[in-house]
């Protein structure tokens, strides 16, 4: 019997993504395999800057876990909000209280210097800055024990101005944030192992950045990055174009996921989908080939037989044995697998969606990205 045309070409991505998760299951092990820098047992001095804006449950374990690290020199965190009246202020205050041999300062600053207010914070907490290693980490990012450690040690190897790490998820607050963080292990860490591999990708993700003070100076400091919407990227790009490298190591570090529905999880999800549509537009729009379920069930519907209803199949056991690997080498939780293809699904619909429009909501603000990456404020009232 012959296939219809569309069931064919529908069946041919559905292969060709299958082929593509078989590639990154082997360069996730690659990758998390290979030998991670030795953590010196003296350690240059750390500061630690933490922006934070409100106080989402979990904030606290959070931080908690940036007190406990098993660091070898002295460390400094230092969390900044831009108004008193934030709740996220009586939680470092709860986190000075059980840490008190760790040197936690609170910076309160309302100046804004740009449309992105997390760089604007940051521009607040930079005079506190006490060390010669400067760490950025979001607020929504836990550490484990040796994290900070080991980002630190690839900072000191020759030419290396800065080093990033990746992230997984961490759910439990529901079905929503489960689905986020079960895309970050499914879909995110291996899409961004795949273009380390292929030198596609150059990233600086903002769970963690540690470069040298220095560095940072030469750089301009925080400054020039209070328009970017993707200002972790934006500081690596500055990094390397001063002639040095962002070193991604083999670790990963914990994004908590506290999406509490549908509409949470998409704005956030869209705001990350259209900024690396902004950052790499042929690259995004090649990473298509990255969704075989979709296309495979689209073929069956199509008509494709028993050969579309395999290829389904084939998608569905890939995916789960590239979050099962990811989960395993990279120390991750793996969050409700039963939920492995609606998360294709949802991820596809992101990836579409993500094709046309430049407004992106954060932190309960609406912006315009622009074709150079910064954004502006929208001139609508901010959404719910």
């Amino acid at each position: 019997m012959t296939l219809p045309i569309l069931a064919v070409v529908l069946m041919g991505l559905a292969i060709v993504g299958c082929l593509y998760l078989v590639v990154a299951i082997v360069l996730v092990g690659r990758f998390a395999t290979q030998p991670a820098p030795e953590m010196a047992r003296s350690a240059p001095s750390v500061t630690v800057l933490k922006p934070l804006c409100g106080a989402p449950p979990g904030l606290l374990d959070d931080l908690a876990t940036l007190a406990r690290q098993d660091y070898p020199g002295a460390m400094q965190i230092v969390c900044g909000v831009a108004d008193a009246a934030d709740p996220a202020v009586a939680v470092v205050e709860r986190l000075r209280a059980t840490h008190p041999g760790v040197a936690i300062e609170l910076v309160i600053d309302p100046a804004v210097h740009g449309a992105n207010r997390k760089v604007s914070n940051l521009v607040n907490m930079a005079g506190r800055i006490r060390h010669d290693v400067v760490v950025i980490s979001d607020a929504d990012i836990r550490l484990r024990p040796d994290d900070l450690a080991r980002a630190v040690a690839a900072l000191a190897a020759p030419g290396v101005g800065a080093v990033t790490g990746l992230y997984g998820g961490v759910g439990g607050a529901g079905v929503w944030s489960d689905l986020c963080a079960l895309g970050l292990v499914s879909h995110f860490l291996p899409n961004a192992v795949v273009g380390l591999a292929s030198g596609r990708a150059r990233p600086c993700f903002g769970s963690l950045i540690a470069l040298r003070r220095d560095t940072l100076d030469a750089i301009g400091g925080f400054r020039p990055f209070v328009d970017a919407l993707a200002d972790d990227h934006a500081i690596g790009a500055a990094v390397r174009a001063r002639g040095l490298a962002v070193a991604v190591p083999p670790l990963a570090v914990l994004h908590r996921c506290d999406d509490m529905g549908l509409a949470d999880l998409w704005r956030h999800e869209l705001r990350w989908a259209r900024t690396i549509r902004a950052l790499d537009p042929l690259g995004w729009l090649g990473s298509v080939v990255t969704h075989p379920l979709p296309f495979g069930l689209a073929a069956l519907m199509a008509g494709g037989g028993r050969l579309a209803a395999a290829l389904v199949l084939a998608a569905l056991v890939l995916r789960g044995g590239l979050a099962w690997r990811v989960g395993t080498l990279f120390r991750l939780p793996l969050p409700a697998p039963s939920l492995l293809a609606l998360r294709d699904l949802l991820t596809f619909a992101v990836f579409v969606a993500s094709l046309a429009g430049r407004d992106v909501a954060w932190k309960h603000h609406d912006y315009r990205l622009r074709r150079d990456g910064t954004i502006a404020a929208c001139a609508r009232e901010p959404g719910p």
